[in-house]
């Protein structure tokens, strides 16, 4: 370790460093490959024009370019061979929930480093936008281990403004900043609506894993009585009967459709999705979405 780097940003390092070890013990195990899967091309990027052929496509024709005047040109593409990477992550207050000793944020903040440790190991460019109903971090894309431990510094360091949730918003603002076809993993609890029309926007310009993270006891509300019940986001306290079956079956209910519409979403843009609890350990859900991501050759 570089021993530049302060001692507490040593030790977050050193537990990521465990978490890929873990991943890719288990992914060399599986696929006789490596961590590199989750950050290799999926497809094509433009390279260059040339003239046009007889048996070339019409709609491969550069049009601005043979409007010029100097004949009809073609565009080529060569494969992807590194995938530009961009955490999308949400760090609203609703994060703040979790078991008791680890909060949907902490889970978070882990997938965004390992990520960022795997990235700097493969040579990949990985960025950070962090955002609540506004933009909290933004850290462009960068290479190496230097990148890396300045967003886990930045990352782990970061105290939100604010405590409310825009998806759609922090959607926006990423399809504002990516000028290239890049690996978006969006991290969120996604408590929040009207979002889908920017979910599907993202999904279409870019390779998207949406990862939803769960908190058990917001499905299973512990019965407490008659309590008050503060919002994270908005502050605004409200009492009710906890031990109430009515209580009890609306949340869980309420829980089963956000999540199912959710799925759904996903499934219509053809865009990866992986459910991870706070309780538990969440390395085999990672090491078989990206085995998954390696067999398929495209999208998660």
């Amino acid at each position: 370790m570089n021993p530049s780097v302060p001692s507490a940003l040593t030790d977050l390092v050193r537990r990521l460093r465990h978490l890929e070890i873990r991943i890719r013990k288990a992914v060399e195990a599986q696929l006789q490959g490596d961590f590199h899967s989750v950050f290799k091309g999926t497809g094509l990027e433009f390279d260059d024009v040339r003239l046009y052929q007889y048996g070339d496509e019409v709609r491969a024709i550069d049009w601005a370019v043979s409007s010029k005047g100097h004949g009809t040109f073609v565009k080529t593409y060569k494969e992807e061979k590194e995938q530009q990477v961009m955490v999308l992550l949400d760090v609203s207050a609703s994060l703040d929930v979790g078991d008791g000793q680890r909060r949907k944020l902490d889970v978070a903040r882990d997938i965004a480093g390992l990520l960022a440790l795997s990235a700097a190991r493969q040579g990949s460019a990985l960025g950070l936008l962090a955002f609540s109903d506004q933009q909290e971090l933004y850290l462009p894309p960068g290479k190496g281990p230097r990148a890396a431990y300045a967003l886990i510094n930045r990352l782990f360091a970061l105290e939100p403004v604010s405590p409310r949730t825009g998806l759609a918003a922090g959607i926006r603002q990423a399809l504002g900043l990516l000028k290239r076809r890049t690996l978006v993993v969006l991290v969120s609890d996604f408590i929040d609506g009207s979002y889908e029309r920017e979910l599907t926007m993202l999904a279409q310009r870019h390779d998207l894993i949406v990862v939803q993270l769960l908190a058990p006891r917001e499905r299973r509300f512990p019965a407490l009585g008659i309590v008050p019940l503060r919002d994270a986001e908005t502050g605004q306290v409200r009492w009710v009967n906890t031990s109430a079956a009515a209580f009890r079956a609306g949340i869980e209910s309420a829980a089963d459709r956000h999540e199912a519409e959710l799925v759904n979403l996903c499934r219509r843009t053809r865009t990866g999705f992986l459910a991870l609890s706070t309780e538990g350990d969440f390395v085999p859900q990672l090491v078989n979405l990206f085995r998954h991501r390696q067999q398929s050759g495209r999208r998660g």
